[in-house]
């Protein structure tokens, strides 16, 4: 069975060999109390930016309380390129689902699109309270896959601020890639950057409206379709990151 995967923040991951780190607040609770983590077991410790410990419990102190004795220490390198998608909000909690499996396949950030056509809307405290709902989904996701990256989840993204990303990235040498199921190019014929970043954006229920299309493709963005069936927004852009951190070598 694979250890237990904790986040601590970063100036508590002690990263020596025979030094303890302690977890402890909710992560320590979740790990004492619902997980009921034992003396002697197994498990692994990271700040959510790359740096992970292997561990065993040395201790258990109340209900909220667990220090780990360090055994090992890899600091794993920023994954190159890489992959920016950018999620336009989908109704319900399938805005959660898409978050998880970004995460769960390996997607760098994330960027929640107010697109013409999205059925759910964000204005005011709203966006703030589901910008922090998926970077908890984020979190946790990346504890369940192990991941010693947590994805970034940026703000509220507007159009503009879509077209703004995508003409940046292309003008560094990174591609934009726009999911379209009547697209003639497939995005497994597109060449990827060995370094930089792919942007892949992700249309709501009703797919990416027209003008929003041809405001992209003015970035030097290119449309692509994934295969013959039409995906749920909730599941296009874990299937498109998972086909080019492959094609990318970040799979190998």
């Amino acid at each position: 069975m694979t250890a237990a995967f904790f986040l601590v923040d970063p100036a508590a991951l002690v990263t020596y060999v025979g030094g303890t780190v302690v977890v402890d607040g909710p992560e320590g609770r979740h790990a004492a109390t619902v997980k009921r983590i034992g003396v002697g077991e197994p498990v692994l410790v990271g700040d959510g930016a790359g740096r992970v410990v292997e561990g065993h419990v040395a201790a258990v102190v109340g209900r909220d309380v667990v220090e780990v004795e360090v055994t090992a220490y890899a600091e794993h390198p920023v994954p190159v390129p890489r992959v920016v998608v950018v999620q336009a909000l989908p109704k319900g909690e399938r805005g959660e689902l898409a978050v998880e499996l970004l995460t769960e396949v390996g997607a760098d950030v994330v960027v929640p699109w107010a697109a013409s056509r999205s059925i759910a809307v964000w204005r005011g405290e709203k966006a703030q309270r589901g910008t922090e709902k998926w970077r908890v989904t984020a979190r946790e996701a990346a504890k369940q896959s192990r991941r010693p990256f947590v994805p970034e989840v940026r703000p509220l993204a507007s159009t503009a601020d879509v077209a703004t990303l995508l003409r940046a990235t292309v003008d560094v040498g990174g591609v934009g890639l726009l999911l379209h199921e009547a697209a003639a190019r497939r995005l497994t014929d597109v060449a990827l950057p060995h370094s930089g970043d792919v942007v892949l954006v992700v249309g709501p229920e009703g797919g990416i409206a027209g003008d929003e299309l041809e405001i992209f493709a003015d970035t030097g963005a290119h449309a692509v379709r994934l295969g013959p069936s039409v995906m749920r927004t909730s599941t296009a852009g874990a299937v498109a990151a998972s086909l080019v951190l492959s094609s990318s070598g970040r799979w190998a």
